[in-house]
């Protein structure tokens, strides 16, 4: 008799025995277990009823968990742990049962004390390589590896280990893992899935091995979710959904499943269905944290207005719509108008475009997702969420950047299929920032320059896990700058349409390595090395002298702070032209401007804060006093477009809006100026009057009277002997006599 068929008949066996509620022996917590399974869910559930009766505490929580009993579970075995405090195994226990409801933090100190009592532990070990790949951390490798060397028949690490490595989109090693697993045992059901996820990443059939499933188990919803997980992994979102479906048509109670089916749905920018989906797991007791923030902010989306044109859909908070809408409605038709020609293709559907004010309601959107340390924007298909400039400090995002940014991964998805190495689309969208304006995307940071310095840069064959399972707290930083500039290179070398055959060859499921050489003729490691030479030419020097920099940059930062004017002056230069680059907080070019104000020399101030501007500087009042300089030199035609590049990082600034709007005015830019004005207005200043007139004006400039006479009437309503109102209504009726 084969292995398989022992394990059914055994199974089949004890399921007919409780069925007939006859037992010769207690029931095993392992053997309620096997029952489930092999979906026998009715025995099950009267194996694990039995074992709620044992005598002993641990067994008692088994029996309770396997019934979906949390709290009782979690109670008994706190007590089987205060009545055996050298059992390692009842905290390993104990803490997947943590694990399993949503409390990482706690399960992992179990783990921990469990290997303190037995430090040979492998469930221990296992339970803290679950933890850390919940979190994408490099560290679940190890800890896997470590359970295995520990136990080398312990099926669920090997499983573990391919699921790691199918993350890292290494399939050569995911399936080998899995083999492994199936090797020990031929009814390991995770270990088939991530068969049937490698098949169906690649395009091709997995009814072989979903059959093997269901051969075991007809109702292992599970399966399907580990396909569906790897899809959304692998940005192919409208899959994802497909087997999230199967999975909850297999078990309609696999909550997990069902939940990520509704956060799916969410990201797709339907509402409806992802509340009822998600609405059925909070009610059936699954509230994990994903869950119950993606119905809080379901709930927030009566908050909410909805824009819609023929290319997008545009969905602001209330309380700043009315600012925001012109500028992102701007940036929304020029991003597609421009990838459209540059991509030579159109998207099939409305673009959905979100920005959230309230930071925890973007993260939301990000839940569940790897490489996104810090991120300011995420595109699902053609729904694209992101920070509004009012969730984050000023000075420290560039909306207009972020949202090109994430446009045009909208567009390289949906040339791929959804297709594309994460790499590919992170690094083209990061060099599209730089396209728009070089002045766009973010600088060179000093993590980025110590990873160059201690030359941590990955090769481009490998580039994916940096964005994946990061070895360093920078390397996510480090692989979007990197990428980034991958893209660069092969512009300035090749062009864009070297870029787009590349696009096309992953269009055509080719790998990094292939697509590199069928469409630049060398391979990846003769490619890394001209690369890094093309790289290190121009940050090399940099990157060798940042120390020096660093310790003369915290010098300079100590004159500048007693004042000591003429030492910023002597040496400031000399540190800012070390690492150009660097242009946030106490940086060389603040200071100098600082230190030739206090001396009296506004047009050097002037000169050292353009060129702050002109490499990326973006701190609103670094930027305001620059236009500030410029207009006291007569030069308002760039105090204004200095102004206007504030619009892109921070235009919640009622001053701003207020000198641009005067400043358009006296330069005859009507369409700028009624923007600007209406801006104004929209941050309900408390000068209604003032406002509403300045509005009048510039629709009065713009040849568009009935406007003009609406706002003259609302600033005269506001303050009836407003005298510049009623000077210009009189012109505006004299006007109007004349035709």
């Amino acid at each position: 008799m084969n292995c398989k068929l022992r394990a059914w008949v055994s199974t089949a066996a004890l399921a007919a025995a409780i069925a007939g509620a006859s037992f010769a022996r207690a029931a095993t917590p392992e053997e309620c277990q096997s029952l489930r399974k092999h979906g026998h869910n009715d025995q099950a559930n009267a194996c694990f009823e039995s074992l709620t009766q044992a005598r002993e505490p641990a067994i008692r929580a088994e029996g309770f968990w396997g019934l979906e009993m949390y709290q009782d579970a979690n109670n008994e075995f706190r007590t089987a742990v205060a009545q055996s405090a050298a059992n390692a195994n009842y905290r390993v226990r104990w803490g997947r049962l943590l694990h399993e409801r949503f409390n990482n933090k706690d399960a992992a100190n179990l783990f921990q004390e469990a290997l303190q009592r037995d430090p040979k532990n492998a469930q221990a070990y296992l339970g803290l390589a679950l933890v850390s790949a919940d979190g994408f951390d490099n560290k679940a490798v190890e800890e896997a590896k470590k359970a295995i060397e520990l136990d080398a028949k312990l099926v669920e690490a090997y499983e573990l280990m391919a699921n790691l490595a199918l993350e890292d989109s290494d399939t050569k090693a995911a399936a080998s893992e899995a083999d492994e697993a199936l090797k020990i045992s031929p009814e390991a059901l995770d270990a088939m899935a991530i068969h049937a996820a490698i098949e169906v990443l690649a395009d091709r059939s997995a009814d072989a091995w979903l059959a093997r499933v269901r051969q075991v188990n007809p109702s292992y919803g599970e399966a399907y979710a580990i396909v569906a997980r790897h899809l959304f992994l692998n940005r192919r979102y409208d899959d994802a959904v497909d087997y999230y479906r199967k999975a909850i048509d297999a078990d309609p109670k696999l909550w997990p499943a069902r939940s990520e089916l509704g956060i799916q749905l969410m990201r797709l920018g339907q509402t409806d269905e992802p509340l009822q989906q998600l609405e059925m797991c909070y009610d059936n007791g699954y509230r994990d944290a994903a869950t119950v923030n993606s119905l809080r902010l379901l709930d927030s989306y009566k908050n909410f207005l909805t824009f819609r044109d023929d290319k997008s859909i545009i969905k602001l908070h209330k309380k700043e719509a009315e600012l925001l809408l012109p500028y992102v409605q701007a940036e929304v038709d020029r991003s597609i108008a421009t990838y459209e020609k540059k991509y030579k293709m159109k998207l099939p559907d409305r673009v959905q475009v979100e920005l959230y004010p309230d930071h925890e309601d973007f993260a939301v959107r990000t839940l569940g997702m790897p490489g996104l340390g810090g991120v300011l924007g995420v595109t699902f298909g053609e729904v694209l969420a992101m920070d509004s400039p009012s969730g984050r400090p000023p000075g420290t995002y560039q909306w207009g950047s972020t949202l090109w940014h994430e446009m045009s991964h909208v567009f390289i998805l949906t040339a791929t299929h959804h297709r594309v190495p994460r790499w590919f689309t992170e690094g083209l969208s990061v060099h599209e920032e730089t396209q728009v304006s070089p002045e766009w995307g973010e600088r060179v940071s000093p993590e980025i320059m110590i990873a160059i310095r201690d030359k941590k840069l990955l090769p481009v064959a490998e580039l994916e896990r940096g964005f994946i399972r990061p070895e360093y707290p920078s390397q996510v930083i480090v692989s979007y700058f990197q990428a980034g500039r991958i893209l660069d290179y092969i512009k300035d070398r090749w062009g864009d349409d070297k870029i787009l055959d590349m696009v096309h060859s992953f269009a055509q499921l080719k790998t990094t390595p292939e697509a590199i050489q069928q469409n630049l003729g060398m391979s990846p490691d003769e490619f890394d090395k001209q690369f890094l030479e093309w790289l290190y030419k121009d940050l090399g020097k940099t990157a060798a002298s940042f120390d020096e920099w660093r310790n003369r940059l915290k010098e300079l930062a100590e004159f500048a702070k007693d004042k000591n004017w003429d030492e910023v002056l002597a040496k400031g230069d000399a540190i800012r032209r070390m690492y150009p680059d660097y242009v946030e907080g106490a940086n060389p070019y603040e200071f100098l401007a600082e230190a030739h104000v206090a001396k009296g020399d506004k047009k050097a101030a002037a000169q050292v804060l353009t060129e702050y501007e002109k490499i990326g500087g973006r701190s609103p009042e670094a930027l305001k006093e620059l236009a500030s300089l410029e207009q006291e030199m007569g030069d308002p035609k760039e105090a204004a477009a200095t102004l206007e590049r504030i619009n892109y990082i921070y235009p919640m600034d009622e001053s701003l809006h207020r000198k641009l709007c005067d400043l358009w005015f006296d330069q005859n830019n009507p369409v700028a100026d009624v923007r600007e004005c209406n801006a104004v207005l929209a941050m309900r200043p408390l000068d209604q009057a003032s406002a509403q007139f300045d509005v009048a004006r510039a629709y009065f400039a713009a040849g568009e009277q009935d406007q003009a006479r609406n706002h003259l009437l609302a600033s005269l309503e506001a303050a009836p002997g407003y005298r510049p109102a009623q000077k210009l209504l009189l012109q505006l009726e004299d006007s109007q006599k004349g035709k």
